[in-house]
């Protein structure tokens, strides 16, 4: 194992993004999971906290296999491989589930709806690890659109393959433990992977913005 739980990845993280303690930062979180992360990444940094919703869009025959994620302004990302081979019907129906999904999440975790900017800033965005990167490619899609000024991808863990794949998108990427191969789930790296549920969402953001 890599992590005792969430905090201790997110203190692990925090550490490795040490150079950005100066400058002018912005942290966001993919919800749930990534919120626990997040908030020893802000303390640290001493920089507010906030979420980019995104929902995975799950295989019709299989709700733990992803095939695409939604972001919070409704934009669709796939696996376009997968994609050809379902049904038209049932991939509509899948997107109109993670769009309502999103819509909830975002009544939730963020009262005032509207989440903080971070145009000339340094966007952090995390989450408890990368496994598909369909959630994490929308996530930094949503805020490749405000125009930061340097967006950096910051994990846990995830496979090289998948990281290779978002590197092009950020100006940094930071990961502390890439596992080559054989990569399997993100909880096998953690001694302690519980859900996080929407009232601790809700509670960490409140402890980091109060």
């Amino acid at each position: 194992m890599y992590f005792r739980n969430r905090t201790d990845a997110g203190v692990q993280l925090a550490e490795l993004l040490a150079t950005y303690h100066t400058d002018e930062c912005v942290v966001y979180a993919l919800p749930r999971g990534g919120v626990p992360v997040a908030v020893p990444v802000a303390e640290y940094l001493q920089s507010p906290l906030d979420v980019v919703i995104t929902c995975k869009i799950v295989h019709p025959g299989d709700p733990e296999y992803a095939i695409g994620a939604v972001s919070e302004d409704g934009a669709v990302y796939w696996n376009e491989h997968i994609r050809a081979t379902l049904d038209a019907s049932l991939c509509e129906e899948a997107v109109h589930e993670a769009r309502e999904e999103a819509v909830r999440r975002q009544s939730v975790y963020r009262t005032n709806m509207t989440r903080l900017s971070c145009v000339g800033k340094v966007a952090i965005i995390v989450d408890d690890g990368i496994a598909t990167g369909y959630t994490m490619r929308a996530a930094l899609q949503s805020l490749i659109e405000e125009q930061p000024a340097r967006l950096v991808c910051a994990v846990p863990v995830g496979p090289s393959d998948t990281l290779d794949n978002i590197r092009p998108l950020v100006d940094d990427l930071v990961v502390v433990a890439e596992v080559p191969s054989r990569f399997g789930a993100v909880g096998v790296y953690y001694d302690d992977f519980s859900q996080t549920s929407d009232e601790e969402v809700v509670a960490l953001l409140r402890s980091v913005t109060s």
